[in-house]
């Protein structure tokens, strides 16, 4: 019974707005042991949840700014705005911030309304949840910002609120941890990406206003004067430059990698190469972010494998040549299905036989060396150079798959569109592993 009830309960308990009324809760985690001499010891949970009300909110104002929708920017706007800046625009930003937190922020409550009652009131979520709360009364309760006064007011509640969420992103990293078990990880994973992207967003615009207030007062601001584009736009880096952030972070991550793993670890090169001046409009912690935590793992990873024996030869094939389209990536490497299936079937038409070599493909179309069993070892590569190069049978990614994994390798693609192509192939290098095979039929398996 308590099993069956507290089941239930994660599935279908919500805040239902439609009660006027949403009581934010906090839960305490408990052990229990079942009672002697119980029929239910067998279904009964290790764990409970006590349940304790804290507060109880109406629904009507946050159903307000729920109808309302929010209104994306670009950095190009954001560039353009703050490139000649007045008092009337700061006024005009101090404006759109006032209205955009709020209703921004109450979209995300209202998603979290939506979760399963015992993932909502898990502590974490449920302390987010009150700080999203807070900070979305006091912002709704913001007037029209008519003067710089008004602004400076504004300032201080945004810089507040700032500093109050540094918490949220552990937090509810915790909570969805510890609800990984009460509702669809899928789910899950699509709540978390909706709040962190909506919790940029947020500071985004909050800490773009900060800054051109910060401009706006400086002593070497002149009001209306244009910015020059050496220098940021608020939080813009008007000309961030890929090879500076890159070798900047590599240089605080070999830092953090020596103090970690000792004076004496080799620390891997950081190597940049490409187009070295290549420059673009850019939020510059985003960025710094982002590269760092790429190269962190990166050289974290190159320290680890020196410490092992490398077992393994890995051969990487890289091209520029665009990458691979989006309709023929789901079909990669499937032997039946694909947008080019007519045309491979064509194309298969003119190879009456098949031995999976390098050498067996002319541009004269002749099998005759198959037929007089002539592929060994006196083959010339040269055929390679001749090979027709419309004549694809749409098979050699997945046959070339199946070689691979036949000595217990790997081939695995990685295509970026626009850009190229990365392919790794992946050998034993002591040649101790079995051939992979099926060694039962399907039907005897079962």
């Amino acid at each position: 019974m308590l099993s069956s009830a507290v089941h239930h309960a994660a599935k279908t308990l919500k805040f239902i707005p439609a009660l006027g009324r949403i009581a934010s809760t906090a839960l305490l985690q408990q052990r229990i042991s079942p009672p002697h001499n119980t029929s239910i010891a067998g279904s009964l949970p290790r764990r409970r949840w006590i349940q304790t009300t804290t507060k109880w909110r109406p629904v009507q104002v946050l159903d307000e700014w729920v109808a309302k929708e929010a209104r994306p920017i670009s950095l190009r706007q954001l560039m353009v705005f703050g490139r000649s800046l007045t008092e009337s625009r700061l006024l005009s930003s101090a404006n759109y911030v006032r209205t955009e937190l709020p209703t921004r922020i109450a979209h995300r409550i209202r998603d979290m309304q939506a979760l399963p009652y015992v993932v909502v009131t898990n502590p974490h979520i449920s302390e987010v949840y009150d700080l999203y709360y807070q900070a979305f009364d006091s912002f709704r309760r913001v007037k029209e910002i008519k003067t710089l006064e008004d602004n400076e007011r504004l300032c201080q509640d945004i810089a507040q609120m700032l500093r109050a969420h540094l918490s949220v992103i552990p937090k509810l990293a915790i909570g969805v941890l510890q609800s990984a078990d009460l509702m669809d990880k899928g789910e899950l994973d699509r709540f978390m990406n909706t709040v962190l992207r909506s919790r940029i967003s947020r500071r985004v615009i909050a800490e773009q206003h900060l800054a051109l207030t910060e401009t706006f007062n400086s002593d070497w601001f002149s009001p209306g004067a244009k910015l020059s584009e050496s220098e940021f736009i608020g939080e813009v880096f008007l000309k961030c430059v890929a090879k500076d952030v890159v070798e900047q972070c590599g240089k605080a991550v070999q830092r953090l990698a020596c103090t970690a793993n000792g004076p004496d670890t080799n620390i891997p090169e950081i190597r940049v190469s490409g187009h070295m001046d290549a420059n673009f409009p850019y939020i510059l912690s985003h960025l710094q972010y982002i590269v760092g935590e790429l190269l962190r793992n990166s050289v974290q990873a190159v320290i680890d494998k020196q410490k092992s024996t490398q077992q393994h030869v890995i051969i990487r094939f890289s091209d520029q040549g665009g990458g691979i389209p989006r309709d023929i990536l789901p079909y990669l490497w499937s032997f039946s299905k694909g947008p080019q299936s007519t045309q491979r079937l064509e194309n298969l038409t003119q190879v009456p036989m098949m031995a999976a070599t390098l050498q067996e493909l002319r541009v004269d179309g002749n099998f005759s060396g198959l037929q007089d069993g002539k592929i060994g070892q006196d083959s010339s590569l040269t055929s390679l150079s001749t090979r027709p190069p419309k004549l694809r049978l749409g098979m050699g990614l997945p046959l070339s798959r199946v070689y691979a994994e036949y000595w217990a390798g790997k081939l695995e693609l990685h295509s970026l569109e626009g850009y190229g192509v990365d392919a790794f192939l992946q050998i034993s290098k002591l040649g101790n592993k079995n051939e992979q095979l099926t060694t039962r039929a399907t039907m005897d398996a079962v």
